[in-house]
């Protein structure tokens, strides 16, 4: 499992979105990228994630940002989560776990008193270069695009 921290070049991935079409992370050279990572399409707290980024996606296309969101839900039911919630943004089907694994992000978790593998809810912030600028462990999900804007600042 990848330990990715601040200064790492982020691992570049090839995956389909919502649309079936193969995204790079590559394909964004030179811009900025918000790559979130979120356990489940159309579950309370993902959808809150979600529904913030929605919400401030302008505000941070203006400032420079693509918004990519990740889970290893399959590209139909992300094209019903990106309809059902009006998401602007791309999200990413990694149903081989290609992008959680790179990324450190496909983890042993526990609910219940039962262990099982799931992906952690996790953002990276990478440059224009590919560098991983910033990294939010403990995502606050309704409000995670104002918690980001303020680490921004």
């Amino acid at each position: 499992m990848a330990n990715l921290k601040v200064g790492d070049v982020a691992p570049n991935f090839t995956a389909n979105n919502q649309n079936g079409e193969t995204v790079s992370l590559s394909d964004f050279k030179r811009k900025n990228i918000i790559l979130y990572f979120y356990p489940k399409d159309n579950t309370p707290g993902c959808n809150a994630e979600a529904c913030s980024f929605r919400d401030n996606y302008q505000l941070f296309t203006n400032k420079g940002f693509e918004v990519i969101g990740v889970s290893t839900d399959d590209e139909k039911s992300h094209k019903k989560f990106e309809a059902k919630f009006d998401l602007p943004f791309t999200l990413i089907a990694d149903t081989e776990k290609t992008v959680v694994e790179a990324y450190g992000v496909w983890v042993e978790k526990s609910m219940y008193g039962k262990t099982y593998m799931g992906t952690a809810r996790k953002t990276f912030v990478i440059d224009g270069d590919g560098k991983i600028n910033l990294i939010i462990e403990k995502v606050d999900t309704k409000n995670a695009s104002q918690q980001l804007m303020d680490l921004l600042k």
